[in-house]
Formats: structure tokens, sequence, C-alpha cells
């Protein structure tokens, strides 16, 4: 957050090779978040031993709405299975962020 506290919020992910892909609605507290500040730390969790998240730090090295509808409607197949995304709001612009990970591991300190 603009005080230095960290802000959390689950996302759908996918990746292109080893650039880690997260779509958003424009004009979102994590947007505005990244645009002043970067860096981005993620936990992935696995169902089957919810104990041992992966984590993932790194820097956002690309936003943009070129292709995040479609990205987001792949998202929604995944995750739930359902296309076009259900939830978009009317007039909402998607992006997509393309993250670069500096560290991975699970239990960073």
């Amino acid at each position: 957050m603009a005080d230095g506290s960290p802000q959390m919020t689950p996302v759908w992910i996918g990746h292109e090779g080893d650039t880690i892909v997260f779509n958003t609605a424009a004009d979102r507290i994590k947007e505005r978040n990244m645009r002043r500040d970067p860096r981005v730390s993620l936990s992935v969790i696995d169902a089957e031993n919810p104990y041992a998240p992966l984590i993932i730090r790194g820097r956002v090295v690309e936003m943009t709405e070129e292709g995040a509808d479609e990205d987001i409607d792949e998202l929604s197949r995944r995750y739930l299975d359902q296309v076009p995304y259900p939830f978009r709001k009317p007039g909402e612009e998607r992006l997509i962020f393309r993250i670069e990970p500096e560290k991975i591991g699970y239990g960073l300190e």
C-alpha cells in the first residue's frame, strides 16, 4: 500500500514460459499499487498440502490491455469451467500483468 504495508488479493494465475501472468480489472487498488511499486509476492497454495505454499517474489515487467479480455475468459474456463467470464461488469476494462520471478521457493525467508 502507499504506506508500505502489504496488500493481498487472491488472483487466478497462469504463465508464459518463466513469466507469471494474471488479469484484473483496471483501476483497482492492486493496479495502482503495482504502478507505484512493481515489486510483488505471490503465495500459491497446493490443495493437497495447504501448509507448504510456493512463494514467488518478483517484479511486474508489463501491464497491458492487449489480449486481456480473451485471457480472463481463458482463466474463467480453467478455474470455473465457464466461458465467458461471468463476473464482468458493464464497461469494465481488463489488464494483464506479467511478473518476472526473482525468488521462488517454499516458505522463503
